[in-house]
């Protein structure tokens, strides 16, 4: 079956936040797009290493390599339309179909090696061109084929959809990959994340005071186990949880009882001890959840909490997401990265109040967003 034309019109993108992507023009510091696009490659180039990236979930949705090709197809066209509005006083912006694009092209075919390569090169050439725009010149104009009117400002913004909303498309990858890579580098990540950042050890602090002693908490993503000690060594209880098989079996070798457990799908629910729980400790876990994903998430964890119950949430700060292979682990994973305000809308509309918000500095120069919430 061919792929059905999209003929929707997405300039509505630019007013308000996308419900299925969840990307916010409104919100975005512009400042921020180049590096978002780079961001936005990575992934892609992961996605196109999977063995299914030619494979179509369905005959009348694109695949992942198919996805790939448009992006770099997108990626190359607006460096030409910025151009343009930089150099010509408001330009008419020639149509380019993307439907016949892909058929002319045989996107389905192409080598994922190949596009990966170029997925990268042209999300550099438009990322620069973007880094060129001063000033003033954020304001200058062009005209679609069909009339709407951008500035290079409003073009950015609804490039930068674009891109986050294909990688949104293709996003059922990320997780698998995300765990193969944490269970391949298991070792590796306990043995270098056996120190206790002051910035972890000051929120332990102030999470297990306003917790009544001997609280059960439920830890999403233990890992090899670091905080949970703390936590314990504060005066609570913890069930340690993680959806690595790899640090479950290591706590387990350990003599600690451990559970697989995906926030997203599994009961959360303790077998051993029925009753809501006090707490929910999820420290530099959440970050790796889908930015769709996270909502249902965050009430699947309300609802397994009591009222009045504390969270305790830390993810990365910055636009969009990314593959990213650093640190501890050899090999990619994916990562979302939230702004304060977005994430408090998220947490209130899931049944958290918000009590705190703090910003602390990572190891490698990147801020984190700590937050303390109650369940409503």
């Amino acid at each position: 079956m061919s792929i059905e034309p999209d003929t929707k019109d997405w300039t509505w993108v630019l007013d308000r936040p996308c419900p299925d992507c969840g990307f916010d023009a409104t919100g975005l510091d512009r400042d921020r797009v180049p590096q978002a696009i780079r961001d936005n490659a990575t992934l892609w180039e992961v996605v196109l290493g999977d063995d299914d990236a030619a494979v179509r979930p369905s005959s009348a949705v694109w695949s992942p390599l198919e996805y790939a090709c448009h992006v770099r197809d997108v990626n190359v066209l607006f460096a030409e339309r910025v151009r343009l509005m930089l150099g010509e006083d408001d330009p008419q912006f020639a149509n380019w179909d993307q439907d016949t694009a892909a058929v002319d092209q045989d996107y389905g075919l192409q080598d994922p090696t190949t596009v990966a390569g170029e997925v990268t090169a042209a999300a550099e050439v438009v990322a620069a061109t973007y880094e060129e725009v001063a000033g003033d010149q954020w304001e200058r104009r062009g005209t679609r084929s069909n009339g709407d009117v951008f500035t290079v400002d409003t073009l950015a913004r609804y490039h930068l959809h674009d891109l986050v909303h294909h990688a949104h498309d293709v996003s059922h990858i990320t997780k698998r990959v995300t765990v193969a890579s944490y269970d391949a580098y298991a070792d590796d990540y306990a043995a270098g994340m056996q120190e206790m950042p002051d910035a972890v050890q000051r929120s332990i602090d102030a999470f297990a005071a306003a917790l009544p002693a001997g609280a059960r908490v439920i830890e999403i993503g233990s890992g090899p186990g670091r905080d949970a000690l703390a936590l314990e060594a504060a005066g609570l209880s913890v069930r340690r949880t993680d959806i690595t098989p790899a640090f479950v079996k290591m706590l387990r070798a350990g003599g600690f009882e451990a559970d697989v457990v995906d926030p997203l799908t599994s009961d959360l629910t303790d077998p051993t001890r029925p009753e809501k729980y006090d707490g929910v400790w999820t420290s530099a876990s959440l970050l790796h959840v889908r930015r769709e994903d996270l909502p249902q998430v965050l009430t699947r964890l309300g609802d397994a909490t009591r009222p009045g119950g504390l969270l305790h949430l830390a993810v990365k700060e910055g636009d969009g997401a990314r593959f990213s292979t650093h640190g501890h682990v050899g090999a990619p994973r994916h990562f979302t990265f939230w702004r304060e305000e977005p994430l408090r809308a998220v947490l209130e509309a899931a049944g958290w109040r918000v009590d705190d918000v703090t910003y602390d500095e990572g190891v490698r120069g990147d801020r984190w967003l700590a937050v303390r919430a109650r369940r409503a």
